[in-house]
């Protein structure tokens, strides 16, 4: 598992922020295709588990973009 995150590390350095955007949208379009093919009766419980996931991940990103914007260290 070490090996694994020290690949995405340098591949994470290797890239500019258009490639790591197109990562972002293969990822997405992933999560979508995986929310169609869910059956009815697991969605509610897929859409909470993802709502979730996304506040618990934003607030912590944009906390960081504004500390950025606002020139405040870290």
């Amino acid at each position: 598992m070490e090996k694994l995150f020290g690949y995405a590390e340098e591949y994470i350095e290797q890239s500019d922020w258009k490639t790591l955007a197109a990562l972002k949208f293969c990822l997405t379009s992933l999560g979508v295709l995986i929310g169609m093919a869910l059956p009815q009766k697991c969605r509610k419980c897929a859409k909470i588990i993802a709502s979730v996931v996304f506040a618990v991940t934003y607030v912590p990103l944009m906390a960081k973009f504004f500390r950025i914007v606002l020139g405040r260290p870290n």
